[in-house]
């Protein structure tokens, strides 16, 4: 079950060497903050929550050889996994996701203060205190196979409205995360619907195609221009004046978790595919027949290396939200 479907996707991008980030500047490894004179909220962008997804190291590695500082409140790049984006082979790219276990499924207080440890959770824990500081935070993703770029904004209406806000990529999606674990995008406070601090994940296309860094970086200083943390004339000099494409929304109702070693899909699937029909079947899962819940179901990041207890795809419908 774990042979990929297809060739592997070119390696189009090169990978920066972020040695000259390992000190940090605020004692932890590959951590940089700036403080501003100005007061304003403590805004995080994040990298490397996967080993293998370069594009957001690649934007952040930019913007601080760029010196970008805030104008107001405080701005904290984190390269996150840089053992995992160490240990990155081109000849096995998806083997370095991760050291030992998923960093993006340890974020919820029973995991992080549990007794269990790996190589991931323990760099969960050391970030832990950046993150609790944090007002607002995107991280930035990318995926094994080529997709439209996404906006994952969560189950709560503040994720959705960061999303807009922002205004890319073109497609948002509403969901509550995976069966395995709970995502940094859902801890705490980001996912309680009562408290106004939130997180966006992009998914800025396929892990190593050329166009996911600009993605990234433009996702990036939209989001820090929507925050009002960078001068104004920084992110307008970046990103020209074109204004971003409409924005559709996905709202998900099924998240189709992984159960046997023979899970197959039944057809050829691809990311924000629309399969027509109610009931069309979509994988096979042992003995399981899964079929679509209703008519226009959109296919979302359906993986390429299906695994037991992860997600096979999810399931949504375009809404007017």
């Amino acid at each position: 079950m774990d042979a990929e479907v297809g060739p592997l996707p070119a390696i189009e991008v090169d990978f920066p060497d972020l040695g000259r980030h390992r000190s940090g500047n605020r004692g932890i490894p590959y951590v940089w903050s700036f403080e501003a004179r100005a007061p304003g909220p403590h805004v995080v962008v994040q990298a490397l929550t996967h080993g293998n997804e370069v594009c957001g190291a690649i934007a952040i590695d930019r913007l601080l050889g760029e010196g970008v500082r805030p104008s107001r409140g405080t701005l904290t790049f984190v390269f996150a996994n840089v053992d995992a984006y160490g240990a990155f082979d081109p000849s096995d790219p998806y083997a370095s996701r991760c050291v030992d276990e998923d960093f993006n499924r340890v974020w919820s207080a029973d995991v992080l203060d549990g007794p269990r440890r790996s190589a991931d959770l323990l760099r969960a824990r050391e970030l832990r205190p950046v993150v609790d500081r944090a007002d607002w935070l995107l991280d930035l993703h990318s995926m094994t196979d080529p997709c439209p770029p996404l906006a994952l904004a969560g189950r709560r209406a503040k994720g959705h409205a960061l999303a807009r806000a922002v205004g890319v990529p073109a497609t948002i999606v509403i969901d509550g995360g995976h069966a395995a674990g709970r995502r940094l995008r859902d801890y705490a406070h980001f996912d309680e619907p009562d408290d106004p601090r939130a997180a966006l994940l992009v998914e800025c296309g396929q892990h190593w195609e050329r166009a996911a860094p600009a993605v990234a970086r433009e996702a990036t200083l939209r989001f820090l221009d929507h925050l009002g943390v960078v001068d104004p004339g920084f992110a307008a000099e970046h990103l020209g004046t074109a204004p971003p494409v409409p924005q559709r929304t996905i709202e998900v109702t099924d998240a189709v978790t992984i159960r046997t070693e023979r899970f197959d899909f039944a057809l050829p699937v691809h990311g924000l595919m629309v399969v027509p029909r109610a009931g069309t079947l979509l994988a096979q899962d042992g003995d399981t027949r899964l079929v679509t819940p209703y008519d226009g179901c959109v296919l979302i990041m359906p993986t390429r290396r299906p695994r037991v207890g992860e997600t096979a795809v999810r399931l949504g419908r375009y809404i007017a939200r």
